[in-house]
Formats: structure tokens, sequence, C-alpha cells
């Protein structure tokens, strides 16, 4: 469906070249037609205080959502990412496909509502509890796109090649069945998902997603990346101390290195987590002009670690942020942990801040232009000929009141929460608005008679 043209004004809006006032953008068939700066406000079809670029959120796995809050009590020994994985194996039982959808869609609203116009789902669950497929390969695929069309939002899908059980080839445990496939029925999944991904708005991208060096072999990686030449491919990598050891005992070397040694990186690359690099990997991966996939809420529930930032933004490195997990979905959140992580770690403030560029508009900006990389999409400026991925936020508060140019940013991101987000577009696509999302009431609904069945369950 082609979208009619409109119209926003805004009184002040972070362009390409800086920040602009009164500024008038006109979208037609979801993409932005044109910018005009120092115009008046009349005949458009809505008015914001300020419009900024809306990022995609790089990584989520969106069923983990109806796991947040089930998981923080201390079982026998230290907890720690691998006994959160179990926990996470067992519930995946209980997931029937209705529930994957409902789940999908609660995650994309409340993606949209913090901010975001587009998701790059890292799809895993493919098949049935005990490993069972599914008459249609791609049913668990088809359910993200069904949540995708209600919400509105843009989606970079990103079927997962999952293998084996770790490095040694060992057989998927029971947990994992679910996400298990061979190279030969993994293309025949993708193109499965390809064909329900049609009936979604023009600016939906298919790309590919070995999901690690344990669990996808050397042939299944290669085999991946040329199921969708030039599209996104997406890899966790180097998120845990004990994944690093394994992938070094069985390659003599590490994630990103071996990475390097063996694929031509490129920004069609994002590689999710790199929370445990050396300081040459770090820089090398910068160089390579891989995005790096960043979830800091998610990292620091997990107890992965903090990724290097300073150093990969000084030698060049671009970066972007996903809800991973989606334990809390908060664009603000996202960005402002990102930041204080590299604080605590290096024991400083304003570290991600550059000449010029305060704090909060380097995280926002990075965010949008990688986020666009990784999801393949053609959006993360304001600007003509790109999608119409824009938020607004609503400055009539009292934080943002008296707030101009980049302090609008460092306030939203380090004062503010979310609840600042008023408006957002996702390819032209107005799907937000007073800070709701259109079709919020139905979504919640159906959420909740899923998690009412699955806790019943528990």
């Amino acid at each position: 469906m082609t979208l009619p043209p409109s119209v926003i004004h805004a009184k002040t809006a972070l362009l390409p070249q800086g920040w602009a006032q009164e500024v008038r953008v006109e979208l037609a068939g979801g993409r932005i037609v044109s910018v005009d700066a120092g115009r008046p406000g009349a005949g458009a079809d809505t008015v914001v205080d300020c419009l900024l670029p809306a990022p995609v959120n790089l990584h989520s796995h969106a069923f983990q959502r109806a796991m947040a809050g089930m998981t923080e009590r201390r079982g026998a020994g230290q907890d720690s990412f691998w006994t959160w994985r179990t926990l996470m194996y067992r519930f995946l039982d209980r997931l029937a496909p209705e529930d994957v959808e409902a789940i999908a869609a609660m995650v994309m609203m409340e993606m949209a509502e913090a901010g975001y116009a587009a998701v790059a789902e890292f799809h895993y669950l493919h098949h049935a509890p005990g490993g069972g497929r599914y008459a249609d390969l791609a049913e668990m695929s088809g359910r993200i796109a069904m949540a995708a069309a209600e919400t509105g939002l843009g989606l970079t899908h990103l079927p997962v090649l999952y293998e084996r059980g770790g490095c040694d080839g060992r057989a998927l445990t029971s947990g994992q069945l679910r996400f298990g496939n061979d190279p030969e029925q993994f293309a025949r999944l993708w193109e499965a998902a390809g064909q329900v991904l049609r009936g979604l708005p023009e600016d939906t991208v298919l790309g590919v997603a070995p999901h690690s060096l344990r669990a996808a072999s050397a042939e299944g990686l290669r085999l991946a990346e040329a199921l969708a030449p030039g599209a996104p491919i997406h890899i966790h990598v180097a998120e845990q101390v004990a994944e690093v050891t394994e992938v070094q005992g069985a390659t003599c070397l590490r994630p990103v290195e071996w990475l390097l040694a063996h694929h031509q990186l490129s920004s069609r690359w994002c590689l999710i987590h790199a929370t445990q690099m050396l300081p040459a990997e770090t820089e090398a991966m910068a160089r390579s002009g891989a995005i790096a996939g960043l979830c800091p809420i998610t990292e620091a529930n997990l107890g992965d670690g903090i990724f290097d930032g300073v150093r990969f933004r000084a030698s060049g490195g671009r970066f972007g942020v996903g809800s991973d997990s989606n334990v809390r979905i908060s664009l603000s959140e996202e960005l402002r942990m990102l930041e204080y992580s590299q604080r605590l770690g290096l024991r400083g403030r304003a570290m991600l801040a550059e000449e010029g560029r305060s704090t909060g508009r380097v995280l926002l900006e990075g965010a949008c232009a990688g986020g666009a990389l990784a999801g393949g999409r053609a959006s993360g400026a304001i600007e003509v000929g790109k999608w119409g991925d824009l938020m607004a936020l609503d400055c009539s508060g009292p934080d943002l009141g008296e707030s101009a140019e980049d302090t609008i940013l460092d306030t939203f991101l380090f004062a503010g929460d979310d609840r600042m987000v008023a408006e957002v577009w996702s390819a032209g696509r107005h799907i937000v608005t007073g800070g709701r999302h259109r079709s919020r009431e139905a979504i919640v609904a159906r959420y909740r008679a899923a998690m009412a069945r699955m806790r019943a369950d528990l």
C-alpha cells in the first residue's frame, strides 16, 4: 500500500549538517522527499517540538521478552550467562506460534514507543517443541512478519543458522532442538522466510545470521554469507570468556581474530556484543568497517562485560544498539548505559563526546548511522531519499523546556527517559502518536492472555 504524502513541521530538527529551526519535512511513498529549514508551519499534518532521526534496534530476540523479571533469583553456586541460558531453554518448551506472535507484537510496540523505527530480529526459534518441524518451515518467521505488519515497525529479518552444540560438533541439547538446522535445510528455511516477507512493505529487508562460531561451522558460515549477497549478516561474537576460550581451543584464534582471518568483513557485517576483545582485535574490527552491535542493558543483565567503546571509536569504528533479550526496552537507557559503562571502566566522564558534539549527540547519531548499516536500511538521517524513520520529542516538560540543540539530546538521554518520545514514523508510517502506539490496547490484551497461559504452566 502506497502511503499518502504528509508534512511534518518541527520547531527544531537535527539534520546531517547540524541543528536547524522551523524545519518542514515532506514524506511521500514512505521516503523523505524534501527538507526545508526556516519555513512556516502552515499546512503541516503534524507539528512537533524536536524532530530527530529514529534508529534501527539492531539486535533482538523477541520471544525472550516474556522472560523479563523471571530469571533474577540466585540458584546453587554462582549465577551466570550460562545458568540463565539453561532457564531460557526450559522456557522455550511453552511457546506456541501464536504466543510468539503476541510477544513479538508487544516487543515491537514497545520499541516504537521508545523511539526505534525498525528492528533487526535475530530469529532462531524455528521449530516446534522437541525440534519437530512445522508443515511450513517458515511458520515462526511468518509470526514475526505478522507482528511487524500489525505494529508497522520496520523489519530486517535475520533467520539464524544453528547447527551444533559447540565447536567440537557435539549434538544439540533438548533446549536447542527448536533452533537446529543443517545447512541444506537452513537454505530451504531461508528461502521460505523470504516468501512470507513478501506481503510486508517495501522497506522490509531479509538478511542472515549464523548464530556464533560455537553454533555454526565454517562451511555453514560460507553458506549463510552466500545466501544473501550484499544483505546484512549478523553474528554473536566474543560475548563471554568461556566462549572465547572454546573457540580459541578449537581454532587457535580468538573469535574476532578468526572472523578477520577467514572473512572479508565490511559494513555488511554486524558483530554482536564483542565484549571480550583484546586491544588489537578492537582496532582491527574498527578498521574492517564491521558494525559493533551493542546491547548494553542485556550485557549488564547477563554479566557479559564492557565493550571497549572509546578505543573502538578512536579507531574509526561504527556502532549501533539493540535490546537483545528485551529484559528492558528503552532507547534512552540503552544509550545511557553505553556511555556509563565507559565511564565506570575508565573512571572518566563524557567518554564518547567529541569536539563540537556532545555525548548525547555522538550516541544518537552513531546509533542511527550504525543501525541503518546493520539493518541494510536506507535511513539514519533526516535527508532526502532516506526512509522516513523519524521520532519527535515533546519539549514542553520542565527538563526540556529551556534546552536547545545538543543539550536536548543530553537531557533526553541522561536526565529523561522514553516518556519524552511523542511521535514515531517508520518509513513514513505514523505508528506512535502522543507517546502511544496506534494499536496499543489490542496488542497488550493479546500479550496478557499469552502470558497468563504460559505462567499457568510454570
